[in-house]
């Protein structure tokens, strides 16, 4: 009876879910829970210097927002985009108590960018995918916390440019105009690692 309990959470939606958990439904918040704190714990780390203690403290926070306040969650979002929405307004207001940005190696984590996405003039194939992404990493770490979210949110979490702007609330061409200026500036950096110019 148990596990018929726990398959009937797994098949519903996010926001059937979180209709159960305004009702204070504990088992909905657990499956919410089990979807979602692993990719928002990679994602709180990778923006927070690498600090897991610090990750794991927001990640709680967070969740006890989501518990405390189901309200707060607007049903015609994706839950996905809400939670990463609030996600990134945490780590803002985090850089802005700090206000200085960690200029320390931050971690950013695996993701699915490839030389086809920065565009390196006349990359060579040799280049091991796993150094190219250690060499996207190191640049992405120097960069600003809203330039690197973007980058992240894309990347990472494969969000659309649509629902990027939407957990920045911002507009889709600046969205768009970032990511431009992101990669631009990480092709321009690597460029020294380009085997064709040495």
């Amino acid at each position: 009876l148990k596990m018929f309990a726990k398959n009937k959470y797994k098949s519903q939606q996010d926001e059937s879910l979180m209709q159960l958990l305004k009702k204070g439904n504990t088992q909905a918040f657990d499956e919410l829970y089990n979807r979602y704190s692993n990719r928002l714990l990679h994602y709180f780390y990778r923006m927070l210097g690498n600090n897991e203690e610090k990750a794991q403290d927001f990640l709680q926070d967070l969740f006890l927002k989501v518990v405390e306040k189901p309200e707060m969650f607007n049903t015609k979002r994706r839950l996905s985009t809400w939670l990463f929405s609030v996600a990134s307004n945490m780590c803002k207001n985090e850089y802005r108590r700090l206000k200085v940005r960690q200029n320390g190696s931050i971690y950013v984590g695996d993701f699915n960018v490839t030389e086809k996405d920065i565009v390196l003039p006349k990359i060579e194939q040799q280049i091991d995918s796993r150094h190219f992404k250690k060499l996207v990493l190191g640049e992405l770490s120097n960069m600003s916390e809203v330039k690197r979210s973007v980058f992240l949110l894309r990347y990472q979490e494969q969000f659309s440019i649509k629902e990027i702007s939407d957990i920045l609330n911002c507009s889709e061409g600046t969205i768009k105009s970032r990511l431009f200026y992101t990669t631009n500036a990480l092709a321009e950096k690597l460029q020294a690692y380009n085997p064709s110019v040495l």
